[in-house]
């Protein structure tokens, strides 16, 4: 299989730890108790994919991180970003925790394909890995027992036992054994990612930090996602396996061709990647493979109320194993395995995909334990976890996480079962159309009475807009004049028309959209947009479900799969060499944003949000006691 060489990201070896001439570990506070003191060390990872760690002190900036990488790797640095999450990190370095990873960009205009990332002379610098070869990035004491089988990885390694590559899946995984020859871990470096520099299957093209396989996921950021999942599976709830980011170093890890320059890349050359690190378990089949009806009731409500917590996009049944308890798998007597969590936390909202939601064990209502854990969960501190635990973290995932928490609890609290809280979740196809989920209506209607409230008080200039982008920082709790004003309607594309055909213009949402209308027709739509009478939506205002909402004039493209390549993707079973990422399939629209608000406008969105909830779920009951009655009426006709 040729390898794609007009590919706008070449792909380059990772290297060791950067010899500094600082010593010794950093031993600070943690970021929540202040700036660190002393030393760390850090792993930088540039947008290819090469890994370089070194020592700080207290008097590194970012320039001297810069230059470091560049004396190490002859890596370009002009019109350079070094970035920790959602951070810009210039000459202040104090938010960088002990064993934090860092990516460094460049600008899309200055980034060239004929620049190799090369590993470092003997002039410039001679490296030593002081590091072992697998190291946890972050809090290493919440990861006992992914350090426990650290070692026995590190022992077999020394003996020979070599791990092996998984050869299904888009992206590279990696089977780490033990010395008896056992699978004990699954490894994915975060540039072997579909569309990463590195990938393995030739799905390439992107680099680490651009879109990925989901817009609202960035390449390289799946694994951190993976972490974050089992962090917040309080008490092993849902049967999250143990998993931990690392720094790892092993000679099987794939170097796509262009490593330095045109020499090819040697297999048994060691290389370094962050990866997410998960503890493998035995199973026997996964749930595609098995009838879902022996499954638990208990385990199918334990994954479900995670994957909504996290806003799960990718729960399909092959990323559910299935572990038999009694050898034989009968009716109750397996054991549900929830793993790959790498497209939860988007960074806005998506549609979720969940296996589980036509299942007859989802209609069942929780149990009193499931409730009272339900009631018990705390987004605010679940936030602030993640926050000290994965710095890297963006504020966006953080803020779907609170949304769906509180949407969780609230429809629960309301006896809202399983799959009536997945379908509010979900949206709807018509016609080739893709409509917003019934929890995206309560979204955007939430905006309006925001955009509402905010035309109603004093106008004023404004300065600068906002920009509806995944990487929209926070505007900070500012309440100036420059953000009460009409503009603010303007720039948010959820213009809600209460009654009539119920009929909004969603602008910008995705490349396929057509092209949006001038902007007097922008204004005209706006100016008739009517004021409801108080800011207390009624079960009318919120009855523009999926089935009464349009597009508008603007209709979403979707290629026809007939067995032909469509114009804007590629076909699953297609093995056509390297796909590139302008290749992918359709992306999915963004209807609902929340990275854009600065820290008052989210706090009143949150407010309004649960307002609307309850007229929301109260029609989701009707709903389905409508459907259960068609069920029953349809039975009792059969002769």
């Amino acid at each position: 299989m040729s390898r794609n060489t007009d590919s706008p990201v070449q792909t380059q070896m990772a290297v060791a730890i950067f010899k500094s001439p600082l010593g010794g570990e950093y031993h600070g506070k943690s970021r929540t108790e202040g700036k660190p003191a002393g030393r760390r060390r850090v792993f930088v990872q540039t947008e290819t994919g090469c890994v370089l760690g070194m020592e700080l002190d207290r008097s590194d900036n970012a320039h001297t991180v810069k230059r470091r990488l560049q004396l190490a790797l002859n890596y370009p640095i002009e019109e350079s970003s070094l970035t920790f999450g959602d951070r810009v990190l210039k000459n202040d370095l104090s938010a960088v925790r002990n064993d934090s990873p860092l990516l460094l960009t460049r600008n899309f205009m200055h980034r060239s394909s004929s620049t190799p990332c090369l590993s470092p002379t003997g002039r410039d610098i001679q490296p030593r890995d002081q590091s072992g070869p697998i190291e946890i990035l972050g809090n290493a004491g919440r990861f006992a027992k992914t350090k426990q089988i650290i070692k026995e990885i590190v022992k077999a390694i020394k003996t020979g036992v070599d791990p092996l590559p998984v050869h299904s899946g888009l992206g590279g995984a990696y089977y780490f054994r033990n010395s008896r020859g056992e699978s004990v871990a699954i490894v994915k470096p975060t540039d072997e990612e579909p569309f990463a520099p590195n990938n393995p299957k030739g799905f390439v093209g992107k680099a680490l930090g651009q879109p990925g396989l989901k817009r609202s996921v960035r390449v390289g950021e799946t694994g951190f996602r993976e972490v974050a999942a089992y962090l917040l599976d309080y008490d092993h709830f849902a049967n999250v396996p143990a998993t931990a980011l690392v720094k790892i170093t092993h000679s099987v890890f794939n170097v796509n061709d262009g490593v330095n320059g045109d020499k090819p890349h040697s297999k048994k050359q060691l290389v370094s990647k962050i990866a997410s690190f998960q503890q493998f378990i035995p199973h026997d089949f996964d749930a595609s493979d098995h009838g879902t009806s022996n499954f638990p009731v208990a385990a199918v409500h334990r994954i479900g109320i995670l994957d909504i917590r996290i806003f799960n996009t990718d729960r399909h049944a092959g990323n559910l194993l299935v572990r038999k308890l009694d050898g034989i798998g009968r009716f109750g007597q397996v054991d549900l395995i929830p793993i790959d969590h790498g497209l939860c936390l988007p960074e806005s909202l998506e549609d979720p995909y969940f296996e589980w939601i036509h299942w007859p064990q989802a209609s069942i209502p929780f149990t009193d334990d499931e409730l009272e854990y339900i009631q018990k969960l705390d987004p605010i501190r679940d936030s602030e976890m993640l926050r000290s635990e994965l710095p890297m973290i963006r504020e966006a995932c953080l803020r779907v996480l609170v949304l769906s928490t509180i949407f969780l609890k609230e429809a629960a609290a309301y006896g809202l079962c399983l799959a009536e809280i997945g379908e509010m979740m979900s949206r709807e196809f018509r016609s080739g159309e893709e409509g917003p989920s019934e929890l995206e209506v309560v979204c955007l209607e939430a905006r309006r009475l925001i955009a509402e409230r905010e035309i109603l008080l004093p106008k004023a200039e404004v300065d600068e807009e906002f920009q509806f982008d995944i990487d929209c920082e926070d505007a900070g709790c500012d309440y100036s004049p420059k953000l009460i004003s009409q503009d603010f309607m303007n720039r948010n594309p959820f213009h809600f028309p209460i009654g009539g055909n119920g009929c909004f213009p969603l602008s910008k949402l995705d490349e396929n959209i057509e092209e949006e209308e001038s902007e007097e027709e922008e204004e005209k739509s706006f100016t008739s947009v009517p004021a409801p009478a108080n800011n207390i939506t009624t079960m009318s205002k919120l009855s523009m479900s999926l089935k009464y909402t349009s597009l508008g004039e603007k209709k979403l493209k979707f290629p026809k799969f007939s067995g032909t390549k469509p114009e804007n993707g590629y076909m699953a079973g297609s093995s056509s060499g390297h796909r590139s990422a302008n290749e992918q399939l359709p992306a999915s629209v963004s209807f609902v944003k929340l990275a854009d608000m600065n820290d008052c406008e989210w706090a009143l969105f949150l407010e309004k949000f649960e307002e609307l909830l309850y007229p929301a779920f109260a029609k989701r009951k009707s709903i389905t006691l409508g459907q259960r009655q068609r069920q029953r009426l349809g039975t009792s006709c059969q002769f």
